[in-house]
């Protein structure tokens, strides 16, 4: 899991250190938070048991339109988080967690929405004989998400100011090793932020005249792979392979609409169709259903400079054997590499509604 931290990173916050040159404007944050744990998940509700509170650290890199992308998503800020969280559970412990992150502005800059991703530490994850209580982490690594939501005033006496607000915190390993119930923390947050040199600050470039841009339509190959587990604990992990095809229409700088083909060849479903023909014969399963599955899907990309942020929501075509259901979902991170940026490299959650099933590693190629 650790290297799935370093590719968020690295995925985010290239571009910005091609402004190594340019000189950096700093300001931290410091939140204390305090909320609950919903119960997404009824198998969880025995892990509920008070309310969490913890605190989140960010330090924060400013833009002012240098680049064409910054004027486009109104001068956002980027940069790297801590945070620890006790979960209020002896089964749960708590979680140490690192990310990177960007924080988009809103209304005259009073409003901002905090978007991090990376990995959390869990202190007492599952264990089969002294924490079998804890089915909401398999490992002692998984991802870590969080949206942070405040409205916040900047620089009201010597570069000090005051947020408060609400957050979003998911931890998950993906079913990378099960279990993998995973945990959700609604959570009211209030904090002071701190601009270094407050006074030194540069003015914003203007963004000026939007301009109408789109590309015509182009056809894209992407192979995903990773390992990941199914919910039978113990059953071990597998290697998962994917296959897809789709086509892209870029409608503007922002936005591009997908729609193709995935087809999937998960080895775990293999062996979870052999365990269920032995252990449960009262489903009728023969042993010999194919364990490979077809979908059909549409998304959508969120472009700022060379990333993106990627959705989809497909639908199995060919379903042999009934695993969570025909739906399933995409969300994932996106780097286009190169001038000519045909080449690009991806990671994703695939999930069936709030389910995962596997995070998945990829490079594709855009034709």
């Amino acid at each position: 899991m650790k290297q799935i931290f370093f590719f968020f990173c690295v995925v985010i916050t290239i571009p910005f250190y091609a402004q190594e040159k340019d000189k950096k404007h700093v300001f931290w944050e410091v939140d204390y938070f305090y909320g609950t744990i919903l119960e997404h998940n009824p198998d969880i509700g025995h892990l509920i048991t008070h309310h969490p509170e913890g605190f989140i650290v960010q330090q924060n890199f400013k833009t002012f339109g240098l680049q064409d992308w910054e004027r486009r998503y109104n001068y956002p800020d980027w940069g790297f988080a801590f945070s620890y969280q006790d979960l209020k559970n002896p089964s749960l412990g708590e979680m140490f967690s690192l990310y990177s992150h960007l924080s988009f502005y809103f209304l005259n800059r009073n409003f901002k929405v905090s978007v991090m991703q990376g990995v959390a530490y869990a202190t007492n994850p599952y264990d089969q004989d002294e924490n079998y209580r804890n089915n909401a982490f398999g490992s002692r690594f998984v991802s870590a998400t969080a949206v942070k939501t405040v409205f916040t005033k900047e620089n009201i006496w010597q570069g000090i100011g005051f947020q408060a607000g609400i957050s979003l915190i998911h931890y998950s390993n993906g079913n990378f090793r099960a279990p993998n119930t995973s945990t959700n923390t609604f959570a009211f947050n209030v904090g002071l932020n701190y601009q270094m040199k407050s006074e030194e600050l540069p003015n914003y470039i203007p963004q000026g005249e939007k301009e109408k841009y789109s590309e015509p339509l182009a056809f894209n190959l992407v192979f995903r792979s990773g390992v990941n587990e199914s919910d039978v604990i113990g059953m071990g992990q597998y290697p998962f392979y994917i296959v897809s095809a789709f086509a892209d229409k870029k409608i503007n700088r922002k936005s591009t609409f997908q729609a193709g083909v995935d087809v999937f060849f998960s080895m775990f479903l293999k062996e979870l169709i052999y365990y269920r023909s032995v252990a449960s014969p009262e489903l009728d399963i023969s042993g010999d259903e194919d364990f490979k599955r077809v979908g059909l899907f549409v998304g959508h990309e969120f472009r700022f400079n060379k990333n993106a942020i990627v959705t989809h929501l497909g639908y199995y075509i060919y379903y042999p054997f009934d695993f969570e259901g025909r739906v399933y979902n995409r969300l994932g991170l996106k780097r286009y590499f190169g001038e000519s940026e045909k080449i690009f490299g991806t990671v994703s959650v695939k999930a069936h509604t709030a389910k995962a099933e596997a995070i998945e590693f990829g490079i594709g190629i855009r034709l």
